[in-house]
C-alpha cells in the first residue's frame, strides 16, 4: 500500500475532523499520482486512507478514518448512501445534486441528475483516475440514458488534469427538458454553467417565491430561474443579464412555461439598477443572485465593494414592506462579512431592514460541520420596514 507521512500539524487538522491535508504538511511520500494511500502521523501511527494529489496544494483528501483498505465496495456504499440520502428528500424537481464531493465522503466527485441523464465531474486525480469503476457503478445503481463527464473546470488545471467534456456511459443530447416544481427548462448539459444549470438555489427560489408580490426585479438572471418562479405571484418581473445568451434563454424558458409577465433585458446590472434608480422606478420584490464576487482571498475586499454597491442600489429600489432576496456565492465571503456588507447597505440607504429569514445552498448540496469550505452560498431574505 503507497503510504504518505504528515507532520504534526496536519495530524492534527485529521483528527480535528477536518478531511483535507495540504503539501506544506507532507513530510515523506511514497505514492504515485492520484493513488489511494495509507496516511501516517508523525510517529508512524496509521490515520486513515486517502486519494494522494502530486500537483495541487490539497495534496490529500481522506477517504476513511478506519484501518480497512478502501475497495470498490467502499465507493459504492457511499454512492447508494447519497442517492438514497436524495430520495428521502421528496425533491419536486427532475434535476438536482446526486453526489456532493466531501459532504457525501466521495471527495473530489460531484455528480447531478438531469431526467433520465447524469452529469458528473472529476475534480481530483484520484477520482479521475477511478472513473470508469465509477461510471460502471452509476450505471448498475441508476441505469441512466447517459453519463457525461462534464471535466472543464479549473480547477481540474490545478490537478494537472486537462479540461475536457465526454460521453462516458451512452448518449447524452445537447438540450435536456427538466421540471423544478411547475416550471420546465432546457438544459444544456454541455456549456451551461457548472453542469448545466445552478441546482444549489433550486429551494431559494421555491422560499423566494413566498415572498414575491407586485413588481419583480430578478438581477443576475442567468436562464431566469428566480424570475420564472416568481412570474406566478407578481404582476411583472423584470429579469436583467449581462449576456445575450441568457436573455435568449429566459425568453425561451418564458415561452415554453406559457409566462408572458417576465421581460428580459441584456445590461450591465450595475448600470442598470443606477439606472433604474435615476428613473424612479420602484418593486415589491428584488432577488440579487450575482456570480462568486470573490474566487480567492485577495479578491475579498473588491467584492465586500462590489456586494454594498448592489445591495445599497436595490434597497433603494425597494418599496416600503417589500423583500430583497440578496445572495453570495463566494466562500471566501463569509457570511458574518455579507452580514455586514448588507447592514452598512441599508445605512447608506437610510432604510430600516429586518432580516426575515437566512438560507443556504439546497439540502442536496449538503454541508460539512467541519468543513467550512463546503458551505459557500448565503442567501438572506431581508424586509424593508421604511
Amino acid at each position: 500500500m503507497p503510504d504518505v507521512t504528515i507532520s504534526a500539524r496536519g495530524e492534527d487538522r485529521i483528527r480535528s475532523g477536518h478531511p483535507w491535508v495540504y503539501r506544506s504538511d507532507i513530510v515523506d511520500v511514497s505514492a504515485e499520482r492520484g493513488e489511494v494511500v495509507l496516511v501516517k502521523g508523525r510517529r508512524k501511527t496509521a490515520l486513515g486512507y486517502a486519494l494522494y494529489s502530486d500537483r495541487s496544494e490539497i495534496a490529500l483528501r481522506l477517504l476513511s478514518r478506519s484501518h480497512d483498505v478502501p475497495t470498490l465496495d467502499m465507493w459504492r456504499s457511499r454512492l447508494d448512501a447519497a442517492i438514497g440520502y436524495r430520495a428521502s428528500l421528496g425533491i419536486d424537481a427532475t434535476a438536482y445534486r446526486l453526489v456532493h464531493g466531501e459532504a457525501d465522503r466521495l471527495p473530489g466527485l460531484v455528480v447531478d441528475r438531469y431526467g433520465d441523464y447524469l452529469v458528473l465531474q472529476a475534480l481530483v486525480q484520484g477520482v479521475d483516475r477511478l472513473l470508469p469503476e465509477l461510471t460502471g457503478l452509476l450505471v448498475e445503481r441508476l441505469e441512466p440514458a447517459g453519463i457525461l463527464a462534464r471535466n472543464d473546470p479549473r480547477v481540474r488545471l490545478l490537478e494537472g488534469l486537462e479540461q475536457a467534456v465526454t460521453v462516458l456511459h451512452g448518449t447524452v443530447p445537447e438540450g435536456v427538458e427538466i421540471r423544478e416544481g411547475r416550471v420546465r427548462y432546457v438544459v444544456d448539459p454541455y456549456h451551461g454553467q457548472k453542469t448545466g444549470l445552478f441546482l444549489d438555489q433550486r429551494e431559494n427560489r421555491v422560499a423566494a417565491a413566498g415572498y414575491a408580490r407586485g413588481r419583480a426585479l430578478d438581477a443576475f438572471s442567468y436562464n431566469g430561474g428566480f424570475a420564472l418562479a416568481l412570474a406566478p405571484v407578481c404582476t411583472e418581473v423584470i429579469a436583467v443579464d449581462i449576456s445575450e445568451d441568457a436573455v435568449a434563454r429566459i425568453a425561451a424558458n418564458a415561452a415554453q412555461n406559457g409566462i408572458t409577465n417576465v421581460h428580459a433585458r441584456a445590461m450591465n446590472v450595475f448600470d442598470e439598477l443606477r439606472e433604474l434608480e435615476r428613473r424612479g422606478e420602484r418593486f415589491e420584490t428584488i432577488v440579487l443572485d450575482p456570480p462568486a464576487f470573490a474566487k480567492n482571498k485577495a479578491a475579498v475586499t473588491k467584492a465586500l465593494s462590489g456586494y454594498k454597491e448592489i445591495n445599497l442600489r436595490a434597497l433603494k429600489l425597494l418599496q416600503p414592506g417589500g423583500f430583497l432576496i440578496t445572495c453570495s456565492c463566494s466562500y471566501n465571503v463569509s457570511e458574518s462579512m455579507f452580514a455586514d456588507v448588507l447592514a452598512a447597505a441599508a445605512v447608506d440607504a437610510h432604510a430600516e431592514v429586518a432580516v426575515v429569514e437566512k438560507r443556504m445552498q439546497g439540502r442536496d448540496h449538503p454541508v460539512l460541520m467541519t468543513v467550512p469550505e463546503t458551505y459557500y452560498l448565503k442567501c438572506f431574505v431581508l424586509r424593508k420596514l421604511h
